[in-house]
C-alpha cells in the first residue's frame, strides 16, 4: 500500500492535473487563472457568475482574468457544491462588504465601508395604553400610516376611544401591545397588538391571540420590520402559554382558512358620491340614487330598544346558542359581553358600539339582538369632506334561527338588520358595512347592500383546519348555501 497520502486527509501534491489547473500548493496563490480553468470554476460559483452577468462584457472579462485562484475558490464547498445560494448573495449585496469587482483594483483604501450611527437605530417598547400620551401616539401612528384603499383616497381612522375598547378587553395583556421607537427621537414608528380570546373551530375550543394593528411608518417599509414584529409578538404570546392566533388581511398570505367579501349600504349617498366612495351607476341620476337608498324614519321590530347592563345575561345566552351554529366562532364570556356590547357613557369619550335588543312586550324575554360599531375613515385630499362615518355590522342573534321555518328566519333577520340601518342613519353614519359572514347572505341584496371591491381573508396561526365557508360562491357573490362558516368579527 502506498503511503503517499497524508493521514490528515490531504491529497498528494502534483504540479498540474489534466485540466491544466495549477498546483494547489501555497506558492501558487496569486497566479492568474487560465481561461479554461476559470470557466469551470465559474460554473460552480453562481454568486460571482451572476454579478459578472450584470457587468459590461469587456469589464467582466478583465475582472475574471485578473482574479487569482484563492479569490475564485471563495464560496466553493467541498465536493463542488456551492453553499452560497442566490438568496444569500442578494442579501450580501445590501451589506457593507467588498464587492467582487474591487478585487481588480491595485490600490484599496483600508477602513470601514459604512459609518454606523447608533443613534439611527430602533428599539422595542411596550405601550401603556392606560397612559393618555401613549394612547395618543398609537392613534397618530395608525391615523397617518395604517390601512388605505388602493387609490389612496381613504384611510382607517381608529379613534382613541376605539383603541381603548379594542385593546383593553377582559384579560388584556400590556406586553401584547408592542411598539418600535426610534432610538434617538423616541418617536413611535411601528406597532403590533394582540388581545386574548377564545375560538371554537368546528367545536374545538382554542385559546388564541387576536392580532391587530400591525402598522409601520411609511418611510420605514423597506426595512422589513413586519416579520420582526410578528416574531416578537409571537415570542411574547408563547411566554403566556398561548400558541395559536387569529388575524385577518386584505391580501392573500399563506394560507387563508376563509375569505369573505365586503358589502356596503349607503346611508348618505350624496356624501359618499362627493368623496368618491360611491359611483353614479350608468343610466341613473343622483335623485334616483337618493330615493333608492331612502330609509324609514322609525324602526319596526316590536320592543326594540338600546341594550342595557341588565340584558347581559339574556344576550349572553342567546348569542352563545346562536354562535355555535357556525364552524368558526368566538366563545364569549359574560365579562366580554359586558365589555364589547354595552355602551357606557364616559366624559370625553366617543361612543364606539351601538347595541339593541328586542324585548317581547308580554313575556319580557329578549328575543333578538343586533349591534354595530363606529370606525370612520379619513378622506384624503378632499376639499369638502374630511371623514366618512362608517358603521360596521357587529354581532347579532335571533330566536327565529332555531325554528324550522327558514322563511320566517329570513324575514325576521331582514327586519332586524333594516332597523339597525335606521338606527345607524339616526346616529348620522354615512355608510353601513357588512361582510358575507354569519347569516348575512340572507339580507345583503334585499336590503340594497352593494358589493365592495375588497375581500377579508381569515388566518389561523399554528392551527390547521379544513377551509371554512365565507358566505360566497365561486362568482364571489353572497350565497345562502355557503353560510354557516365564519361566525367571528375582527375589528
Amino acid at each position: 500500500m502506498s503511503d503517499s497520502s497524508d493521514k490528515k486527509g490531504k491529497a498528494p501534491k502534483r504540479n498540474e492535473d489534466e485540466s491544466g489547473a495549477p498546483s494547489d500548493s501555497g506558492n501558487e496563490a496569486g497566479k492568474k487563472l487560465p481561461a479554461k480553468f476559470a470557466s469551470l470554476l465559474l460554473e460552480q460559483n453562481p454568486a460571482l457568475k451572476s454579478e459578472l452577468a450584470t457587468m459590461d462584457k469587456d469589464k467582466a472579462a478583465a475582472l475574471l482574468h485578473n482574479m487569482d485562484l484563492s479569490q475564485m475558490l471563495t464560496g466553493l464547498a467541498v465536493g463542488g457544491k456551492n453553499q452560497k445560494d442566490m438568496a444569500s448573495y442578494k442579501f450580501w449585496q445590501t451589506q457593507p462588504v467588498p464587492a467582487f469587482e474591487e478585487a481588480g483594483k491595485e490600490q484599496i483604501t483600508q477602513g470601514p465601508i459604512k459609518i454606523i450611527d447608533p443613534e439611527k437605530g430602533f428599539e422595542w417598547c411596550t405601550l401603556d395604553l392606560t397612559n393618555e400620551e401613549e394612547l395618543k401616539e398609537l392613534y397618530e401612528l395608525l391615523n397617518k400610516h395604517y390601512v388605505e384603499d388602493d387609490n389612496a383616497m381613504f384611510r382607517f381612522n381608529y379613534s382613541e376611544s376605539f383603541l381603548h375598547w379594542a385593546l383593553m378587553s377582559p384579560g388584556w395583556k400590556k406586553e401584547w401591545h408592542v411598539g418600535v421607537r426610534a432610538t434617538k427621537s423616541r418617536k413611535l414608528v411601528a406597532s403590533i397588538c394582540g388581545v386574548p380570546t377564545e375560538l371554537r373551530v368546528r367545536g374545538e375550543r382554542l385559546k388564541v391571540t387576536e392580532i391587530n394593528f400591525l402598522c409601520i411608518h411609511k418611510k420605514l417599509r423597506s426595512k422589513r420590520l413586519t416579520p420582526v414584529l410578528i416574531k416578537e409578538i409571537t415570542r411574547r404570546c408563547y411566554l403566556r402559554g398561548i400558541y395559536q392566533a387569529i388575524y385577518t388581511g386584505g391580501i392573500i398570505l399563506p394560507t387563508p382558512v376563509s375569505s369573505c367579501r365586503y358589502y356596503h349600504r349607503s346611508l348618505d349617498w350624496l356624501k359618499l358620491y362627493d368623496v368618491g366612495f360611491s359611483p353614479l351607476p350608468h343610466g341613473s341620476t343622483k335623485a334616483r340614487q337618493v330615493t333608492k337608498n331612502h330609509l324609514p324614519s322609525e324602526t319596526s321590530t316590536p320592543g326594540l330598544r338600546p341594550m342595557e347592563s341588565k340584558d347581559i345575561d339574556a344576550v349572553y345566552d342567546l348569542l352563545e346558542r346562536y354562535m355555535r351554529r357556525f364552524d368558526m366562532n368566538q366563545a364569549f364570556t359574560r365579562e366580554e359581553i359586558d365589555h364589547w356590547l354595552v355602551y357606557k357613557k364616559q366624559p370625553g369619550k366617543d361612543q364606539v358600539v351601538w347595541s339593541y335588543v328586542a324585548e317581547d312586550p308580554e313575556t319580557h324575554k329578549i328575543t333578538d339582538f343586533v349591534s354595530f360599531y363606529n370606525l370612520e375613515s379619513t378622506v384624503i385630499d378632499n376639499p369638502k369632506h374630511d371623514a366618512v362615518h362608517a358603521a360596521y355590522l357587529y354581532y347579532y342573534a335571533t330566536e327565529t334561527a332555531f325554528s324550522d321555518d327558514k322563511k320566517a328566519f329570513k324575514a325576521r333577520l331582514q327586519l332586524l338588520i333594516n332597523d339597525a340601518l335606521i338606527c345607524a342613519k339616526q346616529a348620522r353614519f354615512d355608510v353601513f358595512n357588512a361582510l358575507t359572514s354569519h347569516d348575512n347572505p340572507l339580507f345583503l341584496e334585499d336590503l340594497k347592500f352593494g358589493a365592495g371591491d375588497g375581500q377579508l381573508h381569515f388566518y389561523l396561526y399554528n392551527y390547521r383546519a379544513a377551509p371554512i365557508g365565507g358566505g360566497i360562491n365561486e362568482k364571489n357573490l353572497p350565497d345562502e348555501s355557503k353560510m354557516g362558516g365564519v361566525g367571528i368579527v375582527m375589528l
